[in-house]
């Protein structure tokens, strides 16, 4: 589906409106301007003029109406909205394809696994109302058991929306190893958003103070941004005009609510992102190409359920690619575990069931690399784990 024809024909359509709306304002300001013109002629005489004159008045105006002719002018602008209008219902019909389930495949889904990603969103999602009941309804509690972490993790993200720190703060404390084990510095993000705080609200005594107490294990590891926060101290109250004044940005709080985000899913072992999300969005985007792909099938009366492997390949954005994928430059065939990528001795690498052919399934007889002239052996092939 190409979405810039359709919005190309969205853009026709929106023009011929813009057109007939504005054919029909100036047509109405032009009637609007010759009655108040008539009707200003009758009350600056009303003393002096006789009916006739009045009749008078009132004829050359529906004279002046018939010659602006508003109907006739507006006729062709509104046939042609109304032809654009017709025509781009038909087009979206032709343009999506209501019939998705040709591109379906008969798989056996685990019910209770699907219910668990479905509830799982929900709750990731903040939507603890519907999830709920998602749970309730499908009758799986178990389902629920995401629901409290993702609650602590959605109480926190609020109190750092009205730029309370205490409960994030509290969180990075009780799970200070782990962050540290994953390499993660959240905790001094934290408390230096902590500390610029105080420096800014409070006093310089006080921020030292704090400093002391929260930032100076950091230091060992960390000397550089130490020095940067204990210079702000000569700043104490006009951080602003200082050389740290990018300390103070808004834009700090909300990087900070999506690192934590990241590193609160993160220590679940959960995605950043919703895998439904994720998943959906993909599917989303290869549905064209399955959509194209079962239309061909179909005329030419081939199958496509029992297939291992799909004939043309479905592209896929960085985003949604999370694994390494190897394509055998001979055989064109994509790795799998029972055709595992192998690496040559000269360092070029194939599929193993090329290999195989190549070799004539003997692990001794040399066969030449298809891309360089050296001579190599199956037996010294070694694979390569993706």
């Amino acid at each position: 589906m190409d979405l810039n024809s359709l919005k190309d024909a969205f853009d026709r359509v929106t023009k011929k409106q813009k057109l007939s709306s504005s054919k029909s304002l100036e047509m109405i300001e032009q009637i609007v301007q010759e009655i108040e013109q008539a009707l200003s002629r009758i009350q600056s005489g009303r003393d002096s003029t006789t009916t006739s004159n009045h009749e008078l008045i009132l004829s050359e105006l529906k004279a002046k109406l018939k010659e602006i002719a508003p109907l006739s002018q507006l006729e062709s602008t509104q046939k042609d909205l109304n032809t654009a209008l017709s025509k781009y219902p038909k087009f979206l019909e032709k343009s999506f394809n209501p019939d998705i389930s040709k591109a379906y495949r008969n798989i056996d889904f685990d019910i209770h696994t699907i219910n668990q990603i479905i509830a799982d969103h929900f709750y990731r999602e903040g939507q603890f109302v519907l999830g709920d009941c998602f749970v309730d309804e499908s009758r799986e509690p178990e389902a629920a058991t995401k629901k409290s972490p993702f609650l602590e993790m959605y109480q926190i993200l609020e109190a750092l929306r009205s730029q309370n720190l205490e409960p994030a703060l509290q969180w990075a404390a009780t799970n200070h190893e782990k962050l540290e084990q994953n390499g993660s510095d959240i905790e001094l993000k934290l408390h230096r958003l902590q500390f610029v705080e105080i420096l800014q609200k409070r006093d310089r005594d006080e921020a030292l103070k704090y400093a002391r107490a929260f930032l100076a294990p950091f230091a060992a590891s960390h000397i550089a941004e130490i020095q940067k926060l204990m210079a702000c101290l000569l700043w104490a109250g006009r951080l602003d005009s200082s050389p740290y004044a990018e300390l103070l940005s808004p834009m700090n709080w909300d990087k900070l609510a999506e690192e934590l985000t990241q590193q609160f899913c993160h220590l679940l072992g959960q995605s950043y992102e919703s895998p439904l999300s994720v998943t959906v969005a993909a599917g989303v985007q290869g549905l064209p190409t399955l959509l194209k792909l079962m239309n061909v099938m179909t005329s030419k009366k081939q199958e496509w359920q029992s297939m291992k492997q799909l004939p043309v390949p479905v592209d896929l954005d960085r985003e949604f690619q999370f694994h390494s994928i190897f394509v055998c430059p001979v055989s064109r065939d994509q790795a799998s575990e029972e055709n595992p990528p192998m690496l040559l001795s000269c360092g070029h690498a194939l599929c193993k069931q090329s290999i195989t052919k190549l070799s004539k399934n003997n692990s001794t007889r040399p066969f030449k690399c298809p891309y360089c002239p050296t001579e190599v052996e199956a037996g010294q092939c070694r694979q390569l784990y993706l």
